[in-house]
C-alpha cells in the first residue's frame, strides 16, 4: 500500500476518532509545559548563588543545563519503546511526577551530584514529554484543531521563556535560588493533579516497537528532508540568539535597564506569536514553513547592517520573537499531518533533532562570536536559515508528488 495512502487513512481515522476536542486536557498539559521549560532554563538567572551555595564554579552549574539535554534526547528517541504497552496517559503523568522530583532534588541539593541528578530528571521530563505532544494532541481534539492544541502546548512554552528568568531572579533575591525552585513544586503538582482528571485514556498505538524503529520514519524522503529542515531552523535561530545579549550590550549599547525590557520584549512577542499561527497554519502549512525561516534570515541580516541603531534593532527583534518562537508550531504541526500513523516516532525524532541544533547552533554561534565578532555569527545563521527555508519548499514538492501518484495510479 502506498505511503501517502497509509498517512491519509490514518489522519481520517484519527479526525473520526476524537468527536469532541477536550481543552481542559490540552490546558492542562500547557501548564506542563510551562513548569518544565521554567525549570529547564531558571538557572540561567541564578547561576552566582547557586554556584556559591553549592560550592562549584558558574559554569559547573551551567552544566546542569547541558545534562537535562543530553537526557532529554535519550528519553526522546527511546522513550515510546520503553514505555511498551502502558496507557500515555499514565506515561505523561509519571513524566510529570519525575518533574515534581526533580525541583525537589534541586531545591534541598546538599551537594553538586544531587544537583545534576535533578538536571538529568528535568531532561527525562521533558524528552518524554514532548515526544508524546503531538501523538497527544491528536488524541485530545479533532484533527484540524490540532495546530491549535499544539499552539497551546508552546504557549505554555513560550510564557515560560517571558517569565523563567525574571521569575527566578526576583525569587532568588526574596526567598534564595533554593526557594525559586521549590515555588515551582506545587505547580507541577497542579499539572500533575490536572492531568490526571482531565487527560483521556491513551492506550498505546504501536505494540513490541523495537528501539531502532523510531528511525523508520527517516526512509521516506519527504520526513527525511522535513526534519532537516526543522534542524537547519534551531541551528540557525541559536546561532544567533544564544549571543543576543552582548551583541545588544556591545554594538547597540543598551543598559542593563533595557537590556532586560528588550528580553521581555521578545519573549512577550513570542507569546503573541503562538497565540496567532494556528490561524496561520490552516492554509497551506508548507508556505508557513518556507517563510517563517526566511522572515528570521532578513532579520538577522538587518541586525548585521543596523545593530548600532537602536531604532532599527528593537522593531526588528521584536519581529524575531514574534516568528522564532511560534515556528517550531509549524513544524510540530507538520509532524501531526506527515507521520498521523506514528506521531510518537515522529514526536521523539523531533525532540532528538531539535536538542541536536540547538546544542550545535549555539557551539558554532559561540565559535564564530568569539573569533570574528557578532557579523559572521549571525551571517551564518542567515545563511542556516535560508537553508530551512530551502528544504521546505523542496519537501513540499516530494510531498505533493507523493499524493499525485495515488491519483495516477487509479486513472490509468
Amino acid at each position: 500500500m502506498d505511503l501517502a495512502n497509509t498517512s491519509n487513512q490514518a489522519s481520517g481515522g484519527a479526525e473520526e476518532g476524537v468527536k469532541e476536542a477536550n481543552w481542559s486536557g490540552v490546558f492542562a498539559m500547557s501548564l506542563c509545559a510551562f513548569v518544565m521549560v521554567a525549570a529547564e532554563f531558571m538557572p540561567v538567572s541564578l547561576l552566582t548563588p547557586m554556584a556559591a551555595g553549592l560550592g562549584v564554579s558558574e559554569g559547573a552549574v551551567g552544566q546542569g543545563i547541558s545534562m537535562s539535554g543530553v537526557f532529554a534526547v535519550i528519553v526522546a528517541l527511546s522513550v515510546s519503546s520503553l514505555a511498551g504497552k502502558l496507557d500515555r496517559k499514565k506515561v505523561l503523568v509519571a513524566l510529570t511526577g519525575v518533574m515534581l522530583v526533580s525541583g525537589v532534588l534541586i531545591a534541598l541539593a546538599p551537594n553538586y551530584l544531587v544537583y545534576m541528578v535533578g538536571r538529568a530528571l528535568v531532561g527525562v521530563a521533558l524528552g518524554g514529554f514532548w515526544s508524546m505532544s503531538a501523538s497527544a494532541a491528536m488524541r485530545m481534539v479533532p484533527m484540524d484543531k490540532v495546530p491549535r492544541a499544539l499552539a497551546i502546548f508552546n504557549g505554555g512554552n513560550a510564557l515560560a521563556m517571558v517569565i523563567a528568568a525574571p521569575l527566578g531572579s526576583f525569587l532568588g533575591a526574596l526567598v534564595s535560588w533554593r526557594g525559586a525552585f521549590m515555588f515551582l513544586v506545587p505547580v507541577a503538582l497542579i499539572a500533575l493533579l490536572w492531568q490526571w482528571i482531565k487527560l483521556p485514556s491513551m492506550p498505546a498505538e504501536t505494540q513490541g516497537r523495537k528501539l531502532h524503529h523510531i528511525f523508520r520514519p527517516l526512509k521516506r524522503s519527504m520526513v527525511a528532508v522535513g526534519f532537516f529542515a526543522t534542524a537547519l531552523l534551531f541551528m540557525g535561530q541559536f546561532t544567533l540568539y544564544t549571543y543576543i545579549r552582548p551583541f545588544l550590550e556591545g554594538e547597540t549599547g543598551v543598559s542593563e535597564q533595557l537590556l532586560t525590557l528588550v528580553l521581555l520584549m521578545i519573549g512577550v512577542a513570542g507569546f503573541i506569536g503562538t497565540s496567532l499561527i494556528s490561524s496561520v497554519l490552516k492554509g497551506n502549512i508548507y508556505r508557513a514553513l518556507m517563510a517563517m525561516p526566511v522572515i528570521l534570515a532578513i532579520c538577522g541580516v538587518a541586525l548585521v547592517q543596523f545593530g548600532d541603531q537602536l531604532g532599527v534593532v528593537l522593531p526588528v527583534l521584536f519581529v524575531w520573537g514574534l516568528v522564532a518562537t511560534s515556528a517550531p508550531v509549524g513544524w510540530w504541526t507538520w509532524v501531526s499531518q506527515s507521520m498521523p500513523d506514528d506521531a510518537e516516532a515522529g514526536g521523539g525524532l523531533m525532540v532528538a533533532i531539535v536538542q541536536l541544533a540547538i546544542g550545535l547552533g549555539s557551539t558554532v554561534g559561540g565559535v564564530l562570536f568569539d573569533h570574528w565578532g557578532f557579523e559572521s555569527a549571525f551571517s551564518v545563521s542567515a545563511a542556516l536559515l535560508i537553508g530551512s527555508g530551502a528544504l521546505a519548499l523542496l519537501s513540499m514538492g516530494i510531498s505533493r508528488r507523493s499524493s499525485a501518484q495515488p491519483a495516477q495510479m487509479a486513472a490509468s
